[in-house]
């Protein structure tokens, strides 16, 4: 006899009021990420539902996603995620690119032109602005949140300071 299939216990509809200040849209993306990750065990589920709410949640963006932190060999590398936007790069080095100087230091990188950023990776050209946050558990680097907007100097101190909230409540569930 098969298996019983799991039958989706809820419906989402996720959608933010366009007219919301920053801080209150990444609270409720806070709230929306934490209703869809509680109780989830997959990592990679979880950040597949939480790639597709930041592109809901956050405007003007052309790519959303994770990196993961893989081991190869005696060396860390990203490897490409759960993401919303065109195809992107698989593997990233550590400390190479946005992605990667985000992952080597375990710092935030918030990027207003990433055609000025040392070792830029283009990925998508259309890509003009970046900020990336680390998602750790500790001390160790774990993931990334990638965000890309084809804006030049489109993210502020305050998506950054969302995210980095998203991040902490993804560390314990990814």
């Amino acid at each position: 006899m098969g298996e019983a299939i799991r039958q989706p216990s809820a419906m989402y509809d996720f959608k933010p009021d366009e007219t919301l200040a920053p801080a209150e849209l990444y609270r409720q993306l806070g709230d929306a990420a934490d209703a869809l990750t509680t109780g989830e065990s997959d990592g990679i589920a979880n950040m597949a539902n939480v790639a597709a709410l930041i592109w809901e949640f956050v405007p003007r963006l052309n790519w959303a996603g994770f990196y993961r932190v893989v081991q190869n060999g005696t060396e860390k590398e990203l490897v490409l995620g759960p993401f919303v936007g065109r195809p992107a790069c698989i593997r990233i080095p550590f400390g190479q690119g946005v992605c990667g100087a985000a992952a080597a230091t375990g710092e935030t990188q918030l990027v207003e032109d990433v055609h000025a950023f040392p070792g830029h990776i283009a990925c998508d050209a259309a890509s003009q602005s970046e900020v990336v946050v680390p998602v750790m558990r500790d001390g160790e680097v774990l993931a990334i949140i990638d965000c890309d907007s084809p804006e030049a100097a489109r993210f502020t101190r305050e998506d950054a300071r969302g995210l980095e909230a998203l991040a902490t409540l993804l560390s314990e569930r990814i």
